[in-house]
């Protein structure tokens, strides 16, 4: 008997929640979600397709990050808790919330990492590389690291007892410490000293024992040699410890009548701020444990105890081993096609208008380097001016800039002094251009000077002409080789304009509001512009021609341009963003951000260059600059974001955009809920990550501007012997 049909509704469609632009659901926390990108970080020590001794440099990372997390992040939210702000952040979360959920998440990775370090060491040992304990030294090794003990490391080592006649002494910022406890005949009379292990540019945390790879640590070969210390005495205990102290000292610049002291005057205090962790070797006793807790005025939650080795960031020591088959393939930047075999870098600049710079892929010092040697000794140019946000020993634009200043040259330097942790290097290069008589300014008050601008005055055969670099990164050669970043050299008329106005602003502080043709500056224009933008390109969407808008940029912080882009999701518009690490947009929410992916690029060069893309009905427009979608570099900071207009130079950050959104080797996408999942190859295709990629691209550009200058010099060759 056939079954009578029973008809069932069709079930509803899932109905779009309300969007309230100002309700924190559609936030996620900056500092967690910064956290997030640690555990992608880790997880490269994790991932076997990692070389060993790269793996090691990744534990070693994201040590670092988290100390400085601790000194500024933890600090930072510490200071509101201790001024009493109850005011809530963009996603709902008091300060006290924010910190104990990172708490919990830190706790999270740092037994991540203790097991990683286990597993790693046992890696090492296979390879012949060990962290051996002092104990598990031969008696022959003993002697010997005691022997080198007494030479090397003894007169350096101060022991300060603490007792009713010592009172606790200071312990300096991520300094290792060892607490011994010692007596003489009675245990129960032991009295606790405190030992410096002292770590340093001349002193490594690891000690090699031969000349093989085996290591013993410093703190290590001190605890086992206390009886030098402490003669005829016996020794209770020894344990590690280590503080982060906070590193946010602002002072008031409005009311400082010298910036420079002011600075200076903030160094002296951060040495001396408040004590935000705690962290101790397991082997402490709680009664040690308690008493450091009560000294340093922290809480319990405050202590984090370490199963396996402190101060993990020293492992950087250990991954740099000379052991290439442990390693990444050696990367050496190309030089680039546009300059390579080019005599004069201004008439290179001058044929093409503008070109465009990939770093690390390409040199840093044949290109920025360059442009500024050759400025500091070319007799046409006239005036040089830059900003200065970091640099170091090994980069060579400062040499440059003084040897201009010497050649007679105006030279202007706008340096950043709050360059945050590079406050005393800064200090120290601002004086030593000011000896040369270089004019240094230090940039507009209340506004930190974080564009990356190099401008050159050059005297043409047809007049005056303005050259520029505007760049991603920092003027750092070091860091060059280590990050990615895109910069532009140009002789654009409207840019050069633009460059006039924005060092008039930077050396006077003066009208704020200028004219520019086409440069986007903060804090007055950026964050308009990019809203503006956003808004019309959800104008000009249909579904016959839809919208797109891509981002690349290290962070997506600002509430303002989170909301302008969930409300481009809304209209349609596909939005791809391509961010590092902090990103408060949820993508993927049914009705509010379907048309909305997320992507995080994790490999062996940290990713820093921002991309701004806006299709823009078929006329598109491409920007790069210094700033990412965040409050402090949209309000507080000077930045520069460029137009990139050529349509060749389109074609290769479109290139660059194409290869990170398509790639499965190195990609992680972020879900609805803030997690992310790892993309996984499907195909051996697939299994190269987005950075080795565009190694091989420029690598493969440079060849093929080599093949057709020698083609076009065989023509002409050609030509020449016909006409003879």
């Amino acid at each position: 008997m056939k079954q009578p049909t029973v008809l069932t509704e069709p079930k509803p469609a899932p109905i779009a929640p309300e969007f309230d632009s100002h309700s924190p659901e559609w936030y996620l926390n900056r500092e967690l979600t910064w956290l997030e990108f640690n555990k992608r970080v880790l997880h490269e020590a994790e991932d076997e397709r990692t070389p060993l001794l790269e793996r090691v440099k990744f534990i070693a990372i994201v040590s670092s990050n988290l100390d400085e997390f601790f000194m500024k992040r933890i600090g930072g939210l510490k200071q509101q808790l201790g001024a009493g702000i109850t005011e809530l952040s963009v996603d709902g979360r008091s300060p006290q919330q924010q910190i104990t959920e990172c708490y919990a998440v830190v706790r999270e990775i740092e037994a991540k990492k203790q097991q990683l370090f286990v597993e790693l060491m046992g890696h090492l040992k296979s390879q012949d590389i060990r962290i051996l304990p002092f104990s598990e030294l031969t008696r022959a090794q003993q002697k010997q690291m005691r022997d080198y003990y007494i030479q090397n490391i003894f007169p350096l080592v101060t022991p300060q007892a603490i007792d009713p006649a010592h009172p606790f002494p200071f312990i300096s910022n991520l300094a290792l410490n060892l607490l011994a406890g010692v007596y003489c005949t009675d245990p129960e009379l032991v009295t606790l000293v405190r030992i410096k292990v002292p770590v340093g540019p001349r002193l490594p945390r690891f000690i090699q024992v031969s000349d093989d790879f085996v290591y013993v640590a410093l703190g290590d070969l001190i605890a086992n040699n206390l009886d030098l210390l402490f003669p005829g005495m016996n020794i209770a205990f020894a344990d590690l410890f280590r503080v982060t102290r906070n590193a946010i000292t602002e002072k008031d610049e409005d009311q400082a009548d010298d910036l420079l002291q002011m600075i200076e005057s903030e160094l002296r205090e951060r040495k001396f701020a408040s004590v935000v962790r705690l962290e101790v070797a397991s082997t402490m006793g709680e009664l040690q444990r308690g008493m450091l807790t009560a000294e340093l005025n922290l809480n319990e939650h405050d202590v984090f105890i370490v199963d396996e080795r402190l101060a993990m960031s020293d492992l950087f020591q250990i991954a740099a081993i000379d052991r290439p088959d442990l390693l990444d393939a050696p990367h050496h930047p190309c030089d680039h096609p546009k300059l390579a075999g080019a005599p004069n870098i201004f008439h290179a600049i001058r044929e093409q208008e503008t070109i465009l710079l990939q770093h690390p892929y390409e040199s840093f010092v044949t290109t920025v380097e360059r442009f500024v040697k050759e400025a500091s000794r070319d007799p046409n140019v006239r005036a040089i001016k830059m900003t200065l946000y970091r640099t170091s020993a090994a980069t060579k634009i400062v040499q440059y800039l003084i040897d201009a200043a010497l050649n007679g040259k105006q030279v202007t330097v706008s340096v950043e002094l709050k360059a945050r942790f590079d406050e005393s290097a800064n200090i120290q290069w601002a004086q030593r251009m000011e000896r040369a008589g270089i004019h240094v300014t230090y940039g507009v008050v209340g506004l930190k000077t974080h564009s990356k601008v190099i401008y050159v005055v050059r005297q043409d055969y047809n007049g005056l002409r303005r050259y520029a670099h505007i760049g991603t990164g920092n003027y750092h050669a070091g860091t060059a080789r280590l990050y990615t970043d895109l910069g532009i050299l140009t002789c654009d008329q409207d840019i050069g304009q633009d460059l006039t106005e924005l060092f008039n602003y930077l050396t006077t502080g003066l009208v704020p509001k200028r004219q520019y043709n086409c440069l986007l500056t903060s804090p007055k224009y950026l964050k308009p512009a990019l809203i503006e933008k956003i808004e019309r390109e959800i104008a000009k969407h249909s579904p016959k021609a839809p919208g797109l808008i891509q981002f690349k940029m290290n962070a997506l912080e600002d509430a303002d341009i989170t909301a302008a882009l969930y409300r481009a999701a809304q209209a349609g518009v596909k939005i791809d963003l391509i961010v590092r690490d902090t990103c408060r947009l949820r993508p993927g929410i049914p009705g509010i951000s379907d048309s909305v992916r997320v992507i995080s690029i994790v490999g062996r060069f940290l990713e820093h260059s921002r991309i701004f893309y806006f299709q823009n009905g078929g006329d598109e427009e491409y920007f790069i600059g210094s700033a990412d979608c965040m409050k402090r570099n949209l309000e507080s900071r000077v930045e520069v974001v460029t137009p990139v207009k050529k349509p060749e130079l389109q074609a290769e950050l479109r290139e660059i955009l194409n290869v990170q959104l398509n790639n499965q080797r190195s990609v992680w996408e972020m879900q609805p809920d803030g997690s992310y999942v790892q993309r996984q190859p499907k195909n051996e295709q697939d299994t190269v990550g987005a950075q080795e990629t565009l190694i091989n691209l420029a690598q493969t550009r440079l060849k093929k501007a080599g093949s057709e200058k020698k083609l076009k010099k065989s023509k002409k060759s050609r030509s020449g012997s016909r006409l003879g």
